[in-house]
């Protein structure tokens, strides 16, 4: 463990990294991809949490604007985390890799309900725990449950996996050429710039508990561990300082 950088993360994968090139649903070869890099990083020792987004299935924003009941809306989309979570559950036990689904929507059936003690037992044990159904309220999206959630196990940083994207930039690098990636940001950078890599809530929150934040590319094969070994990729967004 001593060439270990993170002991303990939030890995927040999302639902964009899950359909992959196909754009929208499950992508059963990304799911492969991302169980095995799991695995390795898992093979070391860490301590892994995750928090999967739901907009390669349901944006509960977009539905509002369609003229949906916002909270409704926003209940469906944490019913598509959770299908996330199931399938990336799957394979990682596909792997070798001991994992529980905890969901803050209570379905015992699938998944045991969101306790912390609880969550924090499972990874002493060396299990991943997914962390499904965003905060359980509407309004709040599954960036602001990833800061919330690393606060609460204790992280040492939330590891933000992105698709096909390598870090921040100072403007979209698939549509404007000219644009700048950054390698390291604050929290009132984020704000100030008005970068879109996580919502007001998540940032402030994140900004309080002082939790980094590192913005990379998942579909690099071995960037996850590289991450945690402390390799200098993507983009690293601290507190205040």
């Amino acid at each position: 463990m001593s060439q270990v950088k993170y002991n303990r993360i939030i890995l927040k994968i999302s639902g964009e990294a899950l359909a992959g090139d196909k754009g929208t649903g499950i992508n059963p070869t990304v799911i492969s991809h991302l169980a095995k890099e799991i695995k390795s990083v898992h093979d070391l020792g860490v301590e892994i949490g995750i928090v999967c987004g739901g907009g390669n299935m349901w944006r509960g924003e977009t539905g509002a604007k369609l003229g949906m009941e916002r909270a409704q809306a926003d209940y469906m989309g944490m019913l598509a985390t959770i299908m996330n979570g199931l399938a990336l559950q799957d394979g990682l036990e596909k792997v070798g890799v001991p994992t529980r689904m905890q969901t803050s929507i209570e379905m015992r059936q699938i998944a045991e309900p969101y306790i912390r003690r609880r969550a924090l037992r499972h990874l002493e044990k060396g299990r991943v725990v997914i962390f499904g159904g965003g905060t359980g309220n509407p309004y709040f999206s599954t960036d602001t449950t990833a800061a919330l959630r690393a606060a609460e196990i204790g992280a040492d940083v939330i590891l933000m996996a992105k698709n096909g994207v390598d870090g921040v930039y100072s403007a979209d690098p698939k549509t404007d050429p000219s644009a700048t990636k950054f390698t390291e940001l604050t929290q009132l950078d984020l704000i100030s710039k008005n970068l879109k890599v996580m919502d007001r809530t998540a940032s402030s929150l994140s900004m309080d508990t002082e939790i980094p934040l590192i913005v990379f590319n998942v579909n690099t094969q071995g960037n996850i561990k590289k991450v945690v070994l402390g390799e200098n990729i993507g983009t690293v967004i601290r507190g205040n300082k």
